[in-house]
């Protein structure tokens, strides 16, 4: 618990063997639950996990916001942090992030890497394409975004039953900012941090998802039918169609 609030802590994990015991050793004892979804791993991340206490959700189908939903799925905090697996994000700045949150007035907090702290900590096509992606989203919401696809935020478990969440793919990092930034019920702050060199192999193809990514906030902008609805946090969500 921190300060009378249960804690979930959600890690997408695709063979993070090298990375994920790195994160877990380093959460907090403040947190109350900590899921690691293994989206079909050939590596020990699911034993690693398991072995050092987090509850480890296989889901089966491959995609970042398909993990995401099926962890989210079983989160029974009402606030909830994502971490990746691979060790980039500030574990150790939990604290500093909830205290920050919990003052912000928002329903979702996003972790910004920029500026970056760090020197090469991010490769350059991946900061030219984070850049720009988040010019686009700022530009497209009329909303300024440092970093559409950091993959650390701090949310409210209830926010996501006001949202219209659809991507499966990486485009879910920019799709929960925009639900989150685009209703006033549940508002949208970022915060900077400090960002550090992945462990482990490298899954993100920059190109090929950058450009998805691109295409995606245009649809999410102008095709996509909003409806009232959310993640779909049930288990049609996790199994699917």
């Amino acid at each position: 618990m921190y300060r009378d609030h249960k804690l979930t802590v959600v890690i997408p994990c695709l063979n993070e063997e090298e990375g994920i015991q790195k994160v877990l050793s380093r959460i907090p004892s403040f947190v109350d639950e900590v899921i690691v979804v293994d989206n079909g791993s050939t590596d020990s991340t699911a034993a690693i996990a398991e072995k050092m206490g987090a509850r480890v959700i296989r889901e089966a189908v491959r995609g970042y916001g398909r993990a995401y939903k099926t962890g989210l799925l079983h989160a029974q905090g009402d606030i909830v942090i994502t971490l990746d697996g691979d060790h980039s994000y500030p574990v150790d700045s939990l604290s500093y992030l909830l205290e920050n949150f919990l003052s912000s007035n928002v329903g979702l907090m996003s972790a910004s890497r920029f500026p970056i702290q760090q020197a090469g900590s991010m490769a350059t096509t991946n900061l030219i394409g984070n850049k720009f992606l988040s010019f686009v989203m700022s530009v497209l919401y009329f909303r300024w975004v440092r970093d559409s696809q950091s993959g650390m935020w701090i949310f409210c478990k209830d926010a996501l039953q006001k949202m219209d969440l659809r991507s499966d793919g990486m485009a879910f990092s920019e799709e929960i900012k925009i639900e989150a930034l685009s209703n006033s019920e549940i508002g949208f702050k970022e915060i900077s941090i400090s960002y550090s060199n992945r462990a482990g192999e490298k899954k993100l193809k920059p190109l090929k998802d950058g450009w998805h990514n691109l295409l995606f906030l245009f649809k999410k902008r102008f095709f996509y039918r909003r409806k009232k609805r959310s993640v779909k946090i049930t288990k049609e969500a996790a199994v699917g169609p």
